[in-house]
């Protein structure tokens, strides 16, 4: 079915003159959730967002049909980008404008002068386009450098030159961000990096519904819902959102990290890059339940800096390094499965360390040390939901009588699982990890080697660096304190003084 192209057919076709000219963004935004919330619920309204189902997203929905701006405030990596570019999917499919206008002018009620003069000249003849939803999205990162210039707009000398228009004439305006949003959504992410003064020109926009152009007698009454994000880190790192400004917010929602492990590892299952072309891949629970226990851990370790967070980045990358790894292994060993250990979890350490911002102490101990305490927890508190109680005596035993078994990461499955057979006991452990002893090898040696894994995080075995296997609890390298210089060494002595 064709649309419109011109006024003249847009007014007599099933786009309501009067609609058009009355219903300001938010009423479209409010309409459409009221239309969806009736259809399926509020679990519809932000598909792919876990873990928000009773806490964020009803507040969420309760801003829209206020028809409030609102800020997300959250730490990093707790999907408040991606929330707001999911609000598009409220916004109408097509939504007409006046061709060739920069700020997608209502062809009903233009605002700017061009628009004006255009209707003057050819009436019912003006050429009409369409925005789509994702055109009506305007996203800005908010830096110190941003200008009012940049938001708002300014003269533009040029414009004026090649159109032979006086500087005072409103056709030499070049419009800022937030004028070509008009009709649509602009989103300013990490409100605090903007500076106070820049914050200050978005009151009028936020209060009486219009901007003024630097150095131009002129008002446009813009039609956008204005939304942001905010660290609250950033309110005394870096910068903080003015008082003025805050209160014109209508809503300040709250974000988290997920609230179980449940959550998290949907999470990650939906965003990681799993499914890669080549061999087939199984991916154990447990080393899912050991990746995303690591993020939790961290987000309670004294060593790491809860202001900053831990993101959920963090798992994200860390699973795919570690498929990453046993993808690496098993090219080179020509086998058929792809099947991730506890191994090459350790061996994905450069994905988790990264997203770590540490304290005085965990700085003192080294990000890697950090991490492997992390790994460690993780695999300790996955393998008690596996083996709370089980008697694993007899494999303990046979490493305490002196056996001995090395697991290199990149040892094949099927040489691995010949010397994994020879330790008492271990086999007929591997119930709750696998299906049966018909798993393929790489199955097998994953599920044994988290059994290890497991017993080592609870000091009933021991293991080097190299991955060799022993009796006892290997005693960990002395951890080596960086060194000062003069500057830093009276700090130093000041907090150990403390």
């Amino acid at each position: 079915m064709s649309v419109p192209r011109t006024l003249g057919d847009l007014r007599r076709s099933n786009f309501s003159e009067e609609r058009l000219r009355t219903r300001r963004v938010k009423d479209e935004l409010r309409d459409n959730l009221v239309a969806r919330l009736r259809e399926k619920g509020d679990a519809a309204v932000f598909p792919g967002i876990v873990g928000y189902d009773d806490t964020v997203v009803p507040q969420i929905i309760n801003a829209i049909l206020s028809r409030h701006n609102f800020i997300l405030l959250g730490l990093r990596g707790q999907a408040k980008s991606r929330i707001l570019r999911a609000l598009t999917t409220l916004l109408d499919k097509q939504m007409p404008y006046l061709a060739g206008c920069e700020i997608h002018d209502n062809p009903y009620a233009p605002i700017c002068k061009r628009c004006r003069d255009l209707l003057a000249e050819m009436g019912d003849g003006a050429p009409i386009a369409y925005l789509t939803p994702e055109d009506r999205y305007v996203e800005k990162l908010a830096t110190p450098d941003v200008t009012i210039a940049d938001l708002i707009g300014d003269i533009d000398p040029i414009k004026a030159a090649r159109g032979g228009h006086e500087l005072s004439s409103e056709l030499t305006v070049h419009y800022g961000l937030l004028p070509r949003a008009n009709r649509g959504i602009f989103a300013i992410n990490e409100l605090p990096d903007l500076a106070g003064k820049i914050q200050v020109g978005l009151f009028n926009i936020m209060q009486e519904g219009d901007v003024q152009i630097k150095g131009y007698p002129i008002r446009l009454p813009l039609d956008v819902a204005l939304v942001f994000s905010a660290n609250p880190e950033d309110y005394t790192a870096r910068g903080k959102i003015i008082t003025p400004l805050k209160d014109r917010v209508g809503s300040e929602i709250r974000t988290h990290y997920p609230a179980t492990i449940e959550e998290g590892i949907a999470i990650t299952a939906q965003e990681a890059w799993t499914r890669r072309n080549g061999n087939t891949m199984h991916l154990p629970p447990y080393v899912q339940q050991v990746i995303e226990r690591i993020a939790f851990a961290a987000r309670e370790d004294k060593k790491i800096d809860k202001r900053s967070g831990v993101s959920q980045r963090l798992p994200i990358s860390a699973m795919e390094n570690v498929i990453s790894n046993a993808e690496r292994r098993a090219i080179r060993n020509r086998e058929r499965f792809v099947v991730p250990r506890v191994s090459d979890i350790y061996a994905a350490l450069p994905a988790i360390t990264g997203k770590l911002e540490l304290e005085y102490e965990g700085e003192m101990k080294g990000a890697d040390f950090v991490g492997r305490e992390l790994i460690r927890s993780a695999i300790a508190k996955t393998y008690d939901e596996y083996y709370t109680g089980a008697n694993v005596q007899q494999i303990v035993q046979w490493f305490d009588l002196g056996g001995e078994i090395q697991l290199a990461d990149s040892i094949p499955a099927a040489e691995a699982l010949e010397n994994l057979n020879g330790i008492q006991g271990l086999t007929d452990k591997l119930g709750p990890l696998v299906i049966s002893q018909k798993d393929s090898a790489e199955q097998q040696v994953s599920a044994a080697e988290f059994i290890l894994e497991g017993l080592h995080a609870h000091k009933r075995i021991g293991r080097s660096e190299e991955r060799v296997f022993k009796a006892g609890e290997m005693k960990p390298e002395p951890v080596r304190e960086k060194s000062f210089d003069a500057e830093e060494r009276p700090y130093r002595q000041r907090r150990q003084f403390n």
